[in-house]
């Protein structure tokens, strides 16, 4: 078939990948219109479009709808990951095999921009892919196939999202052979779920809470935007962090070095941080950022 893939970030890569080197014809990758990032704000172009001029793939970054339709005037299908943006009926109606997005859930669980991150979050063991038929709703098509995968316990949301991008290539390619041989999708059935953006807001930590919850947190919310609380009147990010085996007598927040372990409080025991970013400084092991920081009795974060 002749292909488009619509798609912004890096998880879309092994699917790429694999489409430049299968049978099927990868006209074209259509992306986000560069943008600025960072703290100079220099413009960068998404790691699709990079991915997509490395391989001398042609490249479309359309900034209307109209652009986009021209985009996909003369491929069969297009298949999106991760694009960004909501396509309209009209336009999903173009290709001659319409369109099918690729999903990093099991839906209709987890519909929406974070399902990874929020599948961490509600402590999920399990996860996977579905790729299914695109209409003008949000992730509400039918399925052309899903695949299941375990969540390891100490897997962060940009591990499990590693993980997913290459399962995704099996679900691809089961979904182009369904399409090629006439098989329809399956409407989607059971309890469905949003997985909403996640804001800086929500991403402070409250140490009044239990210890799988935080820590589920801040898995979930590594590497963007980051669980973090608040250390002598400054931002401390949280990037790494475990239940603790032992049950010390802490209140909330309170910080206590021992071993090699430091614990911070919380409403059931505590949990051992392992990795943070102090403000204005580079990430690094907790107990550095400890001997630095020389904790005074029950000093509390939060």
């Amino acid at each position: 078939m002749r292909l488009a893939v619509a798609a912004t970030p890096e998880v879309a890569v092994p699917t790429l990948q694999w489409l430049h080197t299968s049978n099927h014809d990868l006209v074209r990758v259509i992306s986000q219109p560069d943008r600025p990032a960072g703290r100079g704000q220099q413009v960068h172009s998404s790691p699709v479009s990079q991915w997509a001029k490395a391989n001398s793939i042609e490249l479309r970054t359309p900034s209307t709808i109209s652009d986009i339709d021209v985009a996909i005037s003369d491929v069969e299908l297009l298949i999106t990951i991760g694009y960004g943006r909501i396509l309209p009926a009209s336009t999903i109606s173009i290709p001659k095999f319409g369109c099918i997005n690729l999903h990093f859930s099991l839906l209709p669980k987890y519909r929406g921009a974070a399902p990874v991150q929020r599948a961490i979050e509600a402590g999920e063991t399990e996860s996977g892919v579905s790729v299914f038929a695109l209409d003008p709703g949000m992730d509400t098509g039918p399925i052309y196939t899903s695949i299941t995968t375990p969540i390891e316990t100490t897997m962060r949301s940009f591990e499990l999202l590693e993980k997913l991008s290459h399962v995704g290539v099996d679900a691809i390619k089961d979904a182009l052979l369904a399409i090629e041989s006439g098989r329809t999708p399956i409407p989607q059935t059971g309890s469905s779920s949003l997985a909403s953006k996640i804001t800086r807001e929500e991403a402070q930590l409250n140490w009044s809470s239990s210890a799988n919850v935080l820590v589920n947190k801040i898995r979930a919310f590594y590497p963007q935007p980051q669980a973090w609380t608040v250390f002598r009147g400054q931002p401390l990010k949280i990037s790494k962090a475990r239940v603790a085996d032992s049950v010390l007598d802490l209140q909330p927040g309170e910080l206590r070095i021992t071993g090699s372990d430091c614990h911070i409080g919380c409403i059931d025991g505590s949990v051992v941080l392992e990795k943070v970013t102090p403000a204005g400084k580079k990430e690094m092991s907790t107990l550095d950022w400890s001997r630095g920081a020389r904790f005074e009795s029950t000093e509390r974060c939060g």
